[in-house]
């Protein structure tokens, strides 16, 4: 039996405590036998993958491959993702380039399969980066069986300081951003954005994350959440606005089962 993550409170108190916990829930989580295997058989076989339809046939290959990038649920969709990995990411046309999320160039560039690049199976160094994250991703994941925004929350430690510190223009730190859904996610509920936001032009999408997100740390730049202090007002919004909409729903969901058993006569 895999270990399972413990979160016994939901919001900031369940984020605290996840937080001081962290690095011996980690571990106990990844001395699961099914993982260790996993992982196992990746390095042990991830040597002879010469190309992208070598890799999607082979399933516990593809599932570590997927999960190292948050795209586990794409398992299914072979013929999608050898397209994303045979294309590379070298052009404009490859299909990795003209997704609006960010994970399928990452993924298609890890293993450089497209044309003109280089295949990086036979790099012990980079596919043991790819089991790392696989492993960081499988322990989100899990805890996000259990709180959703708890398995955002700590995608965002990870993947909001890394951005932070790219050296690339702020523009391209924010595209960046908003192309990576769980980040996206995490800003527009942070920002109390409404539902329909992603619709409006790219631009002024923008324009609105940068006026808002300074209106909560004093700073409209990506860079900032190098800083732990900024990151940590960003996830306490995020976690606080999360929070009071799931107290909404429930109270709403309580009215609506009173107003029915008071309709049938109870």
């Amino acid at each position: 039996m895999s270990y399972m993550p413990v979160i016994p409170n939901t919001g900031l108190a369940g984020w605290q405590f996840l937080q001081r916990t962290y690095d011996a829930q980690f571990e106990a989580f990844n001395t699961s036998s099914q993982l260790q295997r996993e992982a196992d058989y990746f390095t042990d076989n991830i040597g002879d993958i010469q190309s992208a339809e070598d890799l999607v046939a082979d399933r516990r290959l593809l599932k570590v491959a997927l999960g190292a990038y948050g795209l586990q649920d794409d398992i299914d969709n072979r013929y999608f993702i050898q397209k994303i990995l045979s294309d590379g990411v070298g052009s404009d046309d490859a299909l990795a380039n003209k997704l609006s999320d960010e994970r399928y160039a990452r993924l298609s560039e890890a293993f450089g399969f497209g044309p003109g690049e280089t295949a990086t199976t036979g790099l012990a160094g980079k596919m043991a980066d790819v089991v790392q994250l696989y492993r960081t991703q499988s322990f989100e994941v899990s805890v996000g069986e259990q709180d959703d925004t708890m398995r955002v929350a700590l995608y965002a430690q990870r993947e909001l300081t890394e951005l932070a510190e790219k050296d690339v223009s702020e523009e391209t730190k924010w595209f960046t951003l908003m192309g990576l859904a769980p980040l996206r996610s995490m800003f527009e509920t942070a920002l109390g954005l409404p539902s329909a936001f992603g619709q409006i032009d790219i631009d002024q999408q923008l324009e609105v994350l940068q006026d808002k997100t300074a209106a909560i740390t004093g700073d409209d730049s990506v860079s900032q959440f190098s800083d732990p202090e900024n990151l940590e007002k960003l996830t306490t919004h995020y976690l606080a606005r999360s929070q009071i909409a799931g107290l909404n729903a429930a109270n709403s969901s309580g009215a609506n089962a009173l107003a029915l058993l008071q309709s049938v006569g109870y």
